[in-house]
């Protein structure tokens, strides 16, 4: 699988706890490794979504780095990619064969509120999955969907203590955790 992270541009506690939430969650349920969360320090945001990971199951992390230019610059000197998502770029359907040629990371840029112009100058791909304006989180899921070729639905994540079984109608789980295992109909 590749690796891709998502470093999510501009984070405001009082304002975007919900939209980064999701971002994450959409990160993780799509094949990334990682979050890494640049603006405003939010470790109750950061809890929640560890609680995902550990109900939901892993590999996944969400971290904070107030530097997002180093997070970007040092991703490049270990040879990884950086794709900005912009209405703004170039269309997806064109840059993903490209980019699923090579081997490298992907570090997939979402932003907040305003993004600085450096990071349309450090990215190696401006891209847009649409040029309308749009939600970042659907955005991602679109992106992820088209560069993983519907991939995500292969996933399996380790040590899930709740897992979703397929069906048609209704709602049925299985639940691990404590001395016994649950299957059980919603």
């Amino acid at each position: 699988m590749m690796d891709i992270r998502v470093l999510r541009l501009g984070h405001r506690k009082s304002r975007d706890a919900r939209i980064t939430t999701h971002v994450c969650l959409t990160a993780r349920a799509f094949g990334a490794s990682e979050v890494i969360l640049s603006g405003e320090e939010d470790p109750k945001l950061m809890e929640g979504v560890d609680d995902v990971v550990k109900r939901w199951g892993g590999p996944f992390r969400v971290s904070y780095r107030r530097n997002w230019q180093g997070v970007i610059e040092s991703w490049k000197q270990m040879g990884g990619e950086v794709v900005h998502l912009t209405m703004y770029g170039l269309p997806a359907r064109d840059v993903i064969p490209d980019l699923r040629e090579s081997p490298a990371g992907k570090m997939v840029v979402v932003g907040g509120a305003r993004v600085p112009g450096k990071v349309y100058r450090l990215a190696d791909y401006n891209v847009g999955v649409t040029n309308q304006p749009h939600s970042e989180v659907s955005s991602l899921a679109v992106f992820l969907h088209m560069l993983l070729d519907g991939g995500e639905f292969d996933l399996k994540f380790e040590n899930p203590l709740i897992e979703v079984v397929p069906q048609a109608h209704g709602k049925k789980l299985i639940e691990r955790g404590g001395d016994a295992d649950a299957e059980g109909d919603r």
